[in-house]
């Protein structure tokens, strides 16, 4: 049996894995060509597998508070490939096992749609008429996360609100709400960053 941790303790455990495998500090150029003097990487720790239970649990967590403030119903949980894909799946995963009924499906938006075959923009289970949460690891200007909204409702979904690993308190945030879209983060780059976070380290990439 997997452990289930007090929510305090696997946010505190979470935070040390983040600030250990994923916090990197260095010259960067994000995607969105602006510089940065660090680089959260969270696909490090979300794609381990200590890292995807906690991320699963505390995310699970957090979805299931926002739903119930808001008292909105959720089907599925999923983003933009490839950031938000482990997180997704970690939540979902956790929902088949926290026996929710049912358990929150999961899904990833391609950056374009498919080539071949169904073409889809989206895959996984996901259909029209569903009410979802997009999900992401780190949001800094909002364009991934708005791309996956927009996709969504250009396929007939409802977005309900959006779920974040990490908000790096860079504007995405606000962009993203002034669309109508609430957003929850588990993490700010303030506690990412701040007292408790790892000495500098020197990375092996300079590109994020």
């Amino acid at each position: 049996m997997l452990p289930k941790l007090k929510i305090h303790e696997a946010k505190a455990a979470l935070l040390n894995l983040l600030q250990k495998k994923s916090v990197f500090h260095g010259d960067f150029t994000l995607s969105s060509g602006a510089k940065s003097n660090y680089y959260i990487d969270c696909r490090l720790t979300t794609f381990g597998p200590e890292g995807a239970w906690l991320v699963g649990q505390l995310m699970h967590s957090l979805v299931r508070k926002e739903q119930t403030a808001r008292k909105v119903n959720v089907v599925a949980v999923g983003g933009l490939t490839m950031g938000a894909d482990p997180v997704a799946l970690a939540v979902g995963m956790y929902s088949h096992w926290t026996k929710d009924a049912p358990p929150w499906q999961v899904f990833s938006v391609r950056k374009a749609p498919k080539a071949h075959g169904q073409t889809k923009l989206i895959e996984g289970n996901f259909k029209k008429g569903d009410a979802v949460v997009v999900i992401d690891d780190v949001v800094t200007r909002g364009e991934s996360t708005i791309a996956a909204i927009n996709a969504i409702e250009k396929e007939g979904g409802s977005v309900v609100f959006v779920a974040v690993l990490v908000d790096r308190q860079e504007g995405g945030r606000e962009k993203i709400e002034a669309l109508g879209h609430p957003v929850v983060a588990l993490f700010t780059k303030d506690e990412l960053l701040g007292d408790h976070a790892r000495p500098p380290r020197s990375p092996n990439r300079a590109v994020a």
